[in-house]
């Protein structure tokens, strides 16, 4: 009765995850910002890929020399030597380091490999010496150099190998469909961060690809539309005023009620951050239907505080973009309007010139003081005056 119970309980436990391995490296150290004389460095890796997938490296609690003095991050820069593939030199910010601190906590980088061969891939440590860099972003040219004889590594199977055709970490979702109930899913998701790093107020993309841990995929329940259907991939972005999340859209084909919904072969998520930093990424929700804001089922994840991080950075470090160039324009003076003898708020000061209409210039005018004709007339009339004053003068010499 017991083996019976046994075997039951096993028949209903979860299926076994896909093994990862674990290279792991040690380094002797010296120089730079760094007092740690010897590193131990785990490097995982997945035990079976297909295209490309990514290598972690378990970077151990690093003690500065002497205090930071300003808020900064490690940078890690590292090699490896790639049998059966290509390896893209790691060049990463790890943990964050405070102002004023002596020492730096533990944290994990990502480098990326790219599989050539059909059949398997040998990942090695770099017995080049300074295989493994380690700074200060601030101050990126004091560098802790490390370097390692070690020569022994682990192989990657190429194919899927239980359900693992990519990089990544494993999500654990439970979703919730409008009807029905609640399933399990597991899901290894992999990000893609861009390649050059984005300016504040310009878009970028990060790429989601996932796909179902063999036993664990999302079935359509009653009642779910078997056309028209979109997955909704969703990322969460940390450490950024401001940029909280990406999201994009994948489109759905072969939906049938009762079976796994197939999940797209990749989701572009787009956003924009307006302000220049670092921030963590790492996968969030994926929700299905046919619009985004009515979610037919929501998949939120359950282990997002144990998911690894992708570092971010915004601004620093780009790809530096030729500015368009601002034209200047010179402004047009603004012609002064000709007065109207009609509109009184148009007559000029008493320290104005003026031009007479239909005539040329002539100075204060009559704006300066009595008109003229004032001065003819008076003149006439004294003449007039005169005269008649002569005439009775010599009527009356005349009278006897």
């Amino acid at each position: 009765m017991l083996l019976v119970l046994t075997a039951a309980l096993a028949g209903l436990a979860p299926p076994a995850l896909a093994a990862d391995k674990t290279l792991t490296v040690s380094y002797t150290c010296s120089g730079g910002p760094f007092s740690n004389a010897s590193l131990s460095v785990p490097v995982v890796v997945p035990d079976s890929a297909t295209g490309t997938f990514d290598a972690e490296w378990a970077i151990p609690p690093l003690t500065l020399r002497t205090a930071a003095t300003a808020a900064t991050q490690v940078q890690v820069n590292g090699k490896l030597v790639v049998n059966g593939g290509t390896h893209a030199d790691l060049v990463a910010t790890g943990a964050s380091v405070a102002a004023g601190a002596t020492s730096a906590t533990a944290s994990t980088v990502t480098s990326q490999v790219t599989v050539t061969s059909t059949t398997e891939v040998t990942v090695k440590p770099s017995t080049e010496t300074g295989s493994l860099k380690l700074s200060l972003a601030s101050a990126p040219n004091d560098v802790t150099s490390c370097t390692t004889s070690s020569t022994q590594g682990v192989t990657v199977t190429v194919g899927p190998g239980g359900g693992d055709t990519t990089g990544g970490d494993i999500v654990l979702y439970t979703c919730k469909p409008t009807s029905g109930a609640e399933q399990e899913v597991d899901v290894k998701v992999t990000l893609t961060l861009p390649t050059t790093n984005p300016a504040p107020g310009q878009q970028f993309t990060i790429g989601w690809k996932g796909v179902y841990e063999s036993g664990a995929e999302l079935e359509a329940p009653n009642g779910l539309p078997t056309t028209g259907l979109k997955m909704y991939a969703y990322a969460s972005i940390s450490g950024l005023t401001g940029l909280t999340s990406a999201t994009g859209v994948g489109e759905l084909s072969g939906v049938t009620v009762g079976q796994p919904i197939p999940l797209p072969a990749s989701v572009d998520m787009k956003t924009t951050s307006q302000q220049a930093g670092t921030a963590t990424v790492k996968p969030a929700s994926i929700n299905f239907g046919l619009q985004p804001t009515s979610p037919l089922i929501e998949c939120e994840p359950d282990n997002s505080d144990l998911l690894k991080t992708y570092t971010l950075t915004i601004g620093a470090g780009g790809s530096t973009s030729t500015p368009t160039p601002t034209t200047t324009t010179t402004p047009t003076p603004t012609p002064t309007p000709t007065p109207t003898d009609d509109d009184p708020a148009d007559e000029p000061s008493a320290d104005e010139s003026r031009t007479p209409k239909d005539g040329v210039a002539t100075g204060a005018g009559g704006t300066a003081g009595p008109d003229g004709r004032l001065f003819v007339l008076t003149g006439s009339a004294l003449v007039l005056a005169a005269g008649v004053g002569g005439l009775l003068l010599r009527r009356r010499t005349a009278r006897p």
